[in-house]
C-alpha cells in the first residue's frame, strides 16, 4: 500500500519547525512503542541532528514489553538517548530527562549569575501523543488533544514550570511513504486519515499480521480457529465470531473493519508490537536513512 500524502498542515508543520528549532534548547522526539521504526520521521532525523536530543517510545502500556525492551537496546546501542514511556502517566520521568538533556546550558547560566528559562520542542509523527505528554507535563488540558492526525496545526509555547517550556508542534509525515510495510502500520494507528486509504484492505492486513503475532488473541477476541484465513475471509470470520450481522443475516463488513481498527488503536487487543530490531536492519539501508548518534548534551 504506497501513499503520496502530504497535506498544506505537513509543509506548514515543517517550515514553522525549521523556524523554531534554533530556538530551542532541546527536543524531545515522540514515537509508537508498537512501531518504533516506522513511526519515526527521517526528515526530523535530519532537521535536528545538532540538538540535545531524547527519543520516547510512547504508548509502551500498549506495546509488548519483550520487544520494547530490545527496541531500547537497539537504539541505545546506536548512540540514542531513549526511554520507554506513556505520556499520560510518565511525567516524572520525561521531566528527568528534559534535566539531563540541558544540565550543561543550566549550569553555564547558572555559573554567570542567571537563571535562565529551557526551552524544549517535543516533536513526532501524528498522533504518537505529543499534546498529551505536554498537557499532563503542564497538569491540565492546554494542548489539543485527537485520535485522528492534524488535530495540532500550529506550534504552541505550554509553560509547564517557572523556567520551563515545551513547544507542541504538529504531526509531520514525510512527503512520500515508499515504504510500504510503513505506510500500513502508520495507517494502523492512525497517523494517516482513514479518509486517504483503503480501510477495508488496510484491516485485511492487520489482521493477517496479527495471525502470526497474536493468533491466542485473535481466537480469543474474535472467535477465529482458523489463522490459515486471509483477506476477506478474515473479516468475514471477525462479523461471524462477534455477531456483526445486518439485516438478513448479511455479513456486517463495515462494523467489523471499523472495530478492529478502533480496537487495535485502543490497546483493546492486547499488548502488540508489530515490529521488532532485526526485521529493521535488513530493510532499513535500502528504505530509510538510519537516524545518526544524537550529541550528549
Amino acid at each position: 500500500m504506497q501513499i503520496n500524502w502530504y497535506p498544506g498542515h505537513m509543509a506548514k508543520a515543517k517550515r514553522l519547525l525549521q523556524e523554531q528549532v534554533a530556538r530551542v534548547d532541546a527536543v524531545i522526539e515522540l514515537c509508537d512503542a508498537r512501531l518504533p521504526y516506522s513511526s519515526r520521521n527521517p526528515v526530523l532525523n535530519q532537521m535536528l541532528r545538532n540538538k540535545a536530543r531524547v527519543l520516547l517510545l510512547n504508548k509502551a502500556d500498549l506495546a509488548d514489553p519483550v520487544q520494547t525492551k530490545r527496541w531500547l537496546q537497539y537504539f541505545q546501542q546506536r548512540g540514542i538517548r531513549c526511554s520507554a514511556v506513556s505520556a499520560d502517566k510518565n511525567a516524572r520521568e520525561v521531566l528527568k530527562a528534559i534535566e539531563q538533556l540541558t544540565r550543561e546550558r543550566v549550569e553555564r547560566s547558572a555559573a554567570r549569575g542567571m537563571r535562565r528559562t529551557v526551552r524544549v520542542m517535543v516533536v513526532g509523527v501524528p498522533n504518537v501523543g505529543k499534546s498529551t505528554l505536554i498537557n499532563r507535563l503542564h497538569g491540565g488540558s492546554i494542548a489539543k488533544v485527537g485520535d485522528r492526525p492534524g488535530v495540532t496545526r500550529a506550534n504552541q509555547w505550554v509553560r509547564v514550570g517557572e523556567y520551563l517550556e515545551l513547544l507542541d508542534t504538529p504531526g509531520m509525515l514525510w512527503p512520500r511513504l515508499d515504504d510500504p510495510v510503513a505506510a500500513k502500520h502508520l495507517a494502523y494507528i492512525s497517523a494517516i486519515k482513514d479518509e486517504v486509504v483503503d480501510t477495508f484492505a488496510l484491516t485485511c492486513s492487520l489482521l493477517e499480521e496479527l495471525t502470526e503475532i497474536s493468533p491466542e488473541m485473535l481466537e480469543k477476541r474474535y472467535h477465529i480457529s482458523d489463522m490459515t484465513l486471509r483477506g476477506q475471509a478474515l473479516v468475514e470470520a471477525v462479523c461471524r465470531g462477534r455477531g456483526f450481522l445486518m439485516r438478513g443475516g448479511e455479513l456486517d463488513i463495515e462494523r467489523a473493519c471499523a472495530v478492529v481498527l478502533d480496537e487495535f488503536r485502543d490497546g483493546k487487543l492486547g499488548r502488540i508490537t508489530l515490529e521488532r530490531p532485526h526485521e529493521t536492519d535488513k530493510t532499513e539501508e535500502n528504505t530509510r536513512e538510519e537516524p545518526h548518534a544524537q550529541r550528549q548534551d
